[in-house]
């Protein structure tokens, strides 16, 4: 059985990050027999340092991209093979956006916004002993604000951070229209990944205001909506 090493559901996910939903996701529509692992801890064992990474029978695989690969050369699990070239084209795109783009201002809304980070610091550090759970957290936002300046992200307002969220939502509520997903009636690579990174601020309970800007799109609500209710039906609260 393949093992699937996570955090943990939080937030009323499946699990804080987008790149271990996506994954979990992927699982899950594959019909693969898998375990999801979850614990907090898994990050100090992750070959990479970052989840997640998956142990398939002896054979361990970080990142969320190689996962995929792995899954498709060894168990034939290919969700965007039945995609046109320029299709799998928009996909490769749309997906690499989601990465290094949407991602970070998932990040930020959690660990950079003041109104929200106390409860995104007692989710995932409350449960340390005194005197961790006053030090390690500021250690860790410190850490995480540093890597959103790094990539440029955190160089902006958070209204500009905003703007910058809306262009793609905009984009992604264009390009899903009224259909149930992305390119029709069939699942993506896509569809996965826009679910894991759009529910961060559709089905996450967390007040943000990006979770009120992203109330501008409906058909992007439905979206996350439809797939929490097919793949996560006891997991999340809707």
């Amino acid at each position: 059985m393949i093992k699937l090493y996570t955090f943990g559901p939080a937030f009323n996910l499946p699990d804080p990050s987008p790149f271990v939903t996506k994954v979990d996701l992927t699982l899950k529509v594959s019909g693969l027999d898998y375990e999801a692992v979850a614990d907090v801890n898994n990050l100090q064992k992750a070959p990479k340092g970052k989840l997640p990474y998956i142990d398939d029978h002896g054979q361990v695989i970080a990142d969320s991209v190689f996962i995929s690969e792995h899954l498709k050369q060894k168990h034939n699990i290919d969700l965007d093979g039945w995609l046109t070239p320029e299709q799998a084209a928009i996909t490769q795109l749309v997906n690499k956006s989601l990465d290094e783009n949407h991602y970070w201002v998932v990040v930020y809304s959690r660990w950079v916004d003041d109104a929200v980070w106390p409860i995104v610091r007692d989710n995932f550090f409350g449960s340390l002993p005194f005197p961790l759970k006053h030090i390690v957290p500021k250690v860790a936002r410190k850490k995480v604000m540093a890597n959103i300046m790094g990539h440029g992200l955190g160089k902006h307002s958070k209204d500009e951070i905003i703007q910058i969220a809306h262009h793609s939502w905009q984009s992604l509520s264009t390009l899903l229209g009224e259909k149930p997903f992305f390119f029709g009636d069939h699942i993506s690579s896509l569809d996965v990944n826009a679910f894991a990174n759009l529910s961060a601020f559709t089905l996450a309970k967390l007040d943000t205001d990006f979770a009120n800007e992203i109330q501008r799109y409906p058909n992007l609500i439905e979206f996350t909506k439809r797939i929490a209710q097919q793949y996560y039906p006891d997991e999340i609260d809707m």
